[in-house]
């Protein structure tokens, strides 16, 4: 058996922080699609294929992520985290990874059972579904509902993390945070400023 890391390897952090901003953005960009392009108006084909074409962009970030997470040991808890938070945190964990599988998955999904299938950056993708709207109507809420309790869970996990990084500073931030690693109660965000210290007298 081999050590087991206390931090994530780069290339794990590295997906971590790029899917999570990117999966931010497209989470917004999906809330804001009415605002940005209203139904019934000449943009919103343009704007929904972008939102679909971007889903497709991180499907496969995320296949890539799951498939690091599976080959390689994820680093230890550190030993003064209580036995309930190491659960609850595996918990979140679980949940985050079904949801950003099954939120690109149903939007993509529901795309091929609707005539109008999916552009990707101007590419058209045949859909190999039939156009079934109540299928399309199904996989879109599904597509849906999980954007929405995808939100809560990063509310979540962005608290939980902050926590840990600015009042516990035991040690769990430091595991996937890009910078050199720190101890526990030696990362900080946000530094306090240093006192300047007085010349010496001569």
């Amino acid at each position: 058996m081999g050590i087991e890391p206390s931090r994530y390897d780069r290339i794990a952090i590295a997906l971590h922080w790029l899917i999570g901003f990117a999966l931010l953005g497209q989470v917004a960009f999906g809330f804001l699609l009415d605002e940005i392009a209203p139904r019934g108006t000449p943009a919103r084909t343009g704007v929904i294929n972008l939102h679909k074409s971007f889903g497709i962009v991180l499907a496969l970030l995320i296949i890539a992520r799951l498939a690091w997470r599976l080959a390689h040991r994820p680093p230890r808890w550190p030993d003064a985290l209580p036995q309930w938070q190491r659960r609850a945190a595996e918990l979140v964990h679980r949940a985050l990874y079904v949801c950003m599988v099954m939120m690109p998955m149903s939007g993509y999904v529901a795309s091929n059972f609707s005539k109008h299938g999916v552009k990707f950056f101007g590419t058209t993708l045949a859909p190999w579904g039939a156009d079934l709207p109540q299928v399309y109507g199904f996989f879109n809420g599904v597509h849906i509902v999980t954007a929405y309790v995808f939100t809560a869970l990063i509310v979540v996990h962005v608290a939980a993390a902050l926590k840990h990084a600015l009042v516990d500073r035991d040690g769990v931030f430091s595991r996937m945070w890009p910078g050199p690693h720190a101890p526990a109660r030696q990362l900080e965000i946000f530094p306090l400023r240093r006192r300047r210290r007085r010349p010496h007298a001569f």
